[in-house]
């Protein structure tokens, strides 16, 4: 279906080069879509833009610490020089620091909501005019099943993920008449480095996840490319301050 094609449209994925963010990025880019990957350099950027560039679309990588208001801008900026102009934007950067609540300290805190939420807040202040002024666009939110959910070791990651649900659903109503769609994703247990070093500290995690999801297994980075090519395509145009979870069921059991 046309609806879902991309072809010609500019995407910027933050943390783009691995995980769920690379499953994000390689679906836009087979959809049609040039995309830039954002975030800290290391020695995945190199294969992960060659995987996209193998799609035969334009893609690029944006070093930025994406903690910072200021650094988020200028990654925006950079894209926007680099690609031409920004259609879509996936805001999937984010960190995790496992503790008991009472253990945190104040920069543990910080460091997680400043990457987690302000980030992806500056990142959509920076690309919206851009996007206003063009007619329209694309934000997509990754946030978190833990939006909804709670464990007893991710308070700060779950607080970033919950008010980053309610800040899309904000920035839709806000921006509605600009004709940009802002939605988020909500990802379960999904296999990725974060997730297995979670399962290195608690060996019986991958099993009590495998108890609880109705559809038998772990989700894969590739289980996003297609509901970011919806969320990021004209066939999600009247689609917008949703959040989609992505969890093989693991959350409506409650």
């Amino acid at each position: 279906m046309r609806a879902f094609e991309l072809a010609g449209k500019m995407a910027v994925v933050t943390g783009g080069a691995t995980g769920i963010g690379f499953g994000i990025a390689s679906g836009l880019a087979e959809a049609g879509a040039a995309v830039a990957i954002a975030g800290l350099d290391g020695p995945e950027v190199a294969p992960s833009l060659a995987a996209l560039e193998a799609f035969g679309r334009k893609s690029a990588f944006l070093a930025a610490d994406l903690g910072t208001p200021e650094a988020c801008r200028e990654m925006i900026a950079e894209a926007e020089r680099t690609m031409g102009r920004i259609d879509i934007l996936v805001n999937n950067a984010g960190i995790a620091v496992l503790k008991m609540p009472q253990d945190y300290t104040a920069g543990e805190w910080r460091s997680v909501l400043d990457v987690n939420l302000s980030g992806a807040f500056y990142c959509c202040q920076a690309v919206h005019p851009g996007m206003a002024r063009r007619g329209g666009g694309k934000i997509i939110n990754v946030a978190s099943l833990l939006a909804i959910l709670a464990t007893a070791a991710t308070a700060p990651y779950a607080a970033s993920k919950g008010a980053l649900l309610q800040l899309t659903r904000a920035l839709a109503v806000a921006w509605a008449k600009d004709k940009i769609q802002v939605n988020a994703v909500l990802p379960g247990w999904i296999d990725t480095a974060m997730t297995r070093a979670a399962r290195t500290e608690a060996p019986s995690l991958g099993d009590r996840v495998l108890a609880r999801t109705p559809a038998g297994r772990w989700g894969l980075p590739a289980d996003f490319a297609g509901v970011a090519v919806f969320l990021a395509s004209a066939a999600s145009d009247f689609v917008t301050g949703a959040g989609i979870t992505v969890d093989g069921g693991y959350g409506s059991l409650g």
